[in-house]
């Protein structure tokens, strides 16, 4: 039996307007320090979005979405944050903001393995 490890995660929503609170679940970023794991994965689905609201420039929001791919990674193309650890970069990644693209307040959790958390939680909180 393998062992549990404890794990943070939080909701990517677009919130086409913040005044509005109305959001959209496109994604789940999942942290998991014992398993040195972060990661994030998510849909965009233009259609959908366009339909809940016809202003969403969605070039720009496809570029934040990717940057969201490099801080995870700790690629050195995202910046100063890439020099932060795991944890710092969960962190800030998490931080409650006023933008279109936010995400929820952070989850724990336990699991046994964190990539198949990351693919249960999309599938039960985005599709």
């Amino acid at each position: 039996m393998q062992q549990k490890h404890l794990f943070e995660y939080a909701v990517i929503r677009v919130v086409p307007k913040v005044e509005r609170e109305e959001f959209i679940n496109i994604g789940v970023i999942v942290y998991c320090p014992k398993e040195k794991f972060l990661q994030c994965r998510y849909l965009l689905d233009e259609e959908r979005l366009k339909a809940f609201s016809g202003n969403v420039e969605m070039t720009e929001l496809k570029e934040h979405l990717c940057s969201l791919e490099r801080i995870c990674a700790g690629n050195k193309k995202a910046g100063p944050i890439d020099g932060l650890d795991m944890a710092s970069r969960f962190r800030w990644l998490t931080a409650t903001r006023s933008t279109i693209l936010q995400s929820s307040k952070v989850h724990p959790g336990f699991t046994e393995n964190a990539l198949e958390t990351l693919n249960r939680l999309f599938e039960q909180l985005v599709n």
